[in-house]
C-alpha cells in the first residue's frame, strides 16, 4: 500500500496551493472530499452486496441440508410404520385365531338405554324447592316485562 505520513502530506498541500491558488483550493478540496465520500460509499455498496450473495449461497446450502435431514426422517417414519402394521396385522390375526379356537365371550353385548334425558326430573323434590324459595320456573326478562307491566286504561 501507499504509505502517506503527514509530511507527505503537507507537501502536497503546499504543492497544491501553490499550483492552484489560495482562492480555488477551498472548492477543490471540498470537491475532492464529495468525490472520495462517494467512492468509500460505492465500495461499501459492492462490499455488502457480496456478503448478501454469499450469505444467501450459505442459506440455500442449509435449506438443502435441512431439506434432505427432513426426507431421511419422513422416509425412516414411513418404513418403521409399515413395519408397525405389518406386526400389528400378524398380532391381530394371531389374536383373533386364538380366540376363534376359544369359547365366546360370555358377557352380554351393550344396549343404549333410551332414557329421555331432557324429561329427567331432579333429585331434589318440589316441595323442598318450595319450603327453600328456589325458583323453579323462570320468567325471561321480556315475560317478567309482559307478566308485570301495568294495564292501561283508557
Amino acid at each position: 500500500m501507499i504509505d502517506i505520513g503527514v509530511t507527505k502530506l503537507a507537501i502536497i498541500g503546499a504543492i497544491a496551493l501553490l499550483v492552484i491558488g489560495p482562492e480555488k483550493l477551498p472548492g477543490l478540496a471540498k470537491t475532492v472530499g464529495t468525490l472520495l465520500g462517494r467512492a468509500r460509499r460505492y465500495v461499501a455498496d459492492v462490499k455488502n452486496e457480496v456478503n448478501r450473495s454469499m450469505e444467501l449461497d450459505e442459506l440455500k446450502k442449509m435449506k438443502d441440508t435441512v431439506e434432505n435431514a427432513a426426507r431421511d426422517v419422513e422416509s425412516s417414519i414411513q418404513t418403521s410404520a409399515a413395519d408397525f402394521e405389518k406386526s400389528w396385522s400378524e398380532t391381530t390375526e394371531l389374536a383373533s385365531s386364538t380366540l376363534a379356537s376359544d369359547v365366546a365371550p360370555s358377557f352380554p353385548e351393550y344396549k343404549h338405554p333410551r332414557k329421555k334425558w331432557r324429561v329427567k326430573q331432579g333429585a331434589t323434590p318440589r316441595w323442598y324447592k318450595a319450603r327453600s324459595g328456589v325458583r323453579t320456573n323462570a320468567l325471561s326478562g321480556a315475560a317478567r316485562v309482559a307478566r308485570f307491566r301495568p294495564t292501561r286504561l283508557s
